[in-house]
Parts: structure tokens; sequence; C-alpha cells
């Protein structure tokens, strides 16, 4: 009786919530010149997306080391909050673009979001990937209505491009960071262990001393962007995203710091898309 019970109970409660319309993950590729080579991304596209000929603000979602871009969807569970949200208003429809960054064997493969010796992903994705998507995709295309945001090497990555490339974004959320990397001599760097590549690059682009050597200028740009990082209190990560908003406070550039309880994990970095998308979506068109 009691198991009868439970399943009407669940039942009237499913009967209760209200139904909405879903968005789409689509799989895409570019063949980039720059690279040599097809680069995967998932692209998230809101209700209504392929009947509406509206153009839409576009998010940034990038992944961490050793994952791809598969990883925000399938471990992340980016399609749910994105629907959710959506759906109760909090964030406006919007196209999400999760571009592949990453591999697994971190040691033979490449990963990482800057030029290196032998990969300029950082050209490619400012060449080639935000104009194809935003051409094909419907983007609005300009720093007003485009965010980027990630974890860990893609919160390193998203805060680095931010700061670098200030008039292409209008804001950044940065969850569990890796900002710099003070032990830069990780294995060789002849190029044999690309891990130590990838290792070199986050140092020589390290946001920390950006801020610490940025002009007036450089900090005239950064003021430009609405900034947000975000880190569990137990992260090995976490001095980080302290230390930056530290420098950020001295600077002058206002920004957000969040510290909740939590790990570098997908749990934390799934609960975390709950404040950075309304985060992005309160910054479009400003």
């Amino acid at each position: 009786m009691k198991k009868i019970l439970g399943a009407v109970v669940a039942c009237l409660v499913l009967a209760a919530v209200p139904a909405f319309s879903q968005g789409v993950v689509k799989e895409d590729r570019i063949d980039s010149k720059i690279l040599g080579e097809e680069v995967p991304f998932n692209v998230y596209l809101p209700a209504g997306f392929q009947d509406s000929g509206e153009s839409y603000p576009v998010v940034y979602l990038l992944h961490g080391l050793s994952d791809t871009y598969d990883a925000w969807v399938s471990k992340g569970r980016m399609k749910d909050v994105a629907d959710l949200l959506i759906a109760s208003g909090e964030i406006v429809p919007m196209v999400i673009v999760m571009p592949n960054a990453g591999h697994p064997d971190i040691r033979n493969e490449w990963n990482g979001y800057f030029n290196m010796p032998g990969r300029r992903y950082e050209d490619f994705f400012f060449g080639e990937l935000i104009p194809q998507v935003e051409k094909k995709y419907r983007g609005v295309g300009d720093k007003a209505h485009r965010a980027i945001m990630g974890l860990s090497m893609g919160g390193g990555g998203s805060t680095s491009y931010a700061q670098r490339h200030p008039d292409c974004f209008s804001s950044c959320y940065a969850m569990s960071a890796w900002l710099d990397n003070a032990d830069d001599e990780v294995g060789s760097v002849d190029g044999s262990d690309r891990f130590a590549v990838v290792c070199r690059s986050v140092h020589e682009h390290s946001c920390l001393d950006f801020l610490r050597n940025a002009d007036e200028e450089a900090l005239a740009g950064l003021r430009t962007v609405a900034w947000f990082f975000d880190c569990g209190d137990d992260d090995f990560l976490f001095d980080l995203s302290i230390e930056i908003h530290r420098l950020m406070k001295r600077a002058r550039v206002h920004d957000e710091l969040r510290v909740r309880d939590g790990v570098h994990s997908w749990e934390y970095w799934h609960t975390a898309l709950y404040t950075a998308l309304p985060f992005a979506s309160r910054n479009f068109g400003k």
C-alpha cells in the first residue's frame, strides 16, 4: 500500500510541474586552417532557435585539462541548467558554445587555450571559431552580447582572454581557475611532454602577473568587463582565486568573489552554472 501511495504522490507531483520548451545541443566542427585540423565543438541552441530568425547573445563555455568539448554536457549537465533558467526567466535565451581544447592523454596530446610552439589555439579561437560560429548560429556579434566562462584550465583561459581582449567580452566568470603556474618546470619543455608545454604556457600567460604589470590603459579595458571568480574552499587552486581578487581590488577593478563549500569537482561546477549563466545574462547589453 505504501508503495502504491508513493507512486500516486510522485505522479501528482510530476503532473503539477509545468512543462517547458527545451533547447538542443548540436555537435559541429570547424575545419581550421590555423591549426590544420578539424576542431569539434558542442553548441546549445535555445528553444525556438530554428524558427525565430533572431540573433542571440553568445556564451563561450570552456572545459578543463584532460576533458573535451563534451564534458560540460555529459558531466556538467549544462543543457538541463540552461533549459531551466531560460524557462524560469532567470536568463535570456542564448547560444552556448563549448569548443574542444583538450584530450585525456595530457602527456602526448594537446591541451590548452593559448598559442604554444606547434599549436596556435588562441589565433584559432579569435580568428576562426568566434566569427564562424556567430555567423552560422546567429550571434549578435559584439562585445555587449558575448560572454566567456570556464572551469580550471578553462577558467584561466577565460580570464586571460578577457584580460587581453576586453573589447570582445561583456563578462567573464571563472570557476576554480588555473590562473598561474608557479612550478612551470614540469617535465621536459622540448615538446616531447605536452603537459609541460601547457604548464609553461599558463605561466607565460599568468593572469596574476597581467594585473601586477598592467598600465592604466590595460586597467581601463578591464573595467569594461564584468568579473566573477568562483572557487571551492577546499579546492587546490583556491589561493589563486583569492590572490586575483586581491589584485583586482588593488587595481580598482570591480569583481565578484564567491567561495563555497567544495573541491575541484563536477558537483561544484554544475552548481556554479546556476550563478554563472544569470551573471552573463545580466551583463548582456551593457
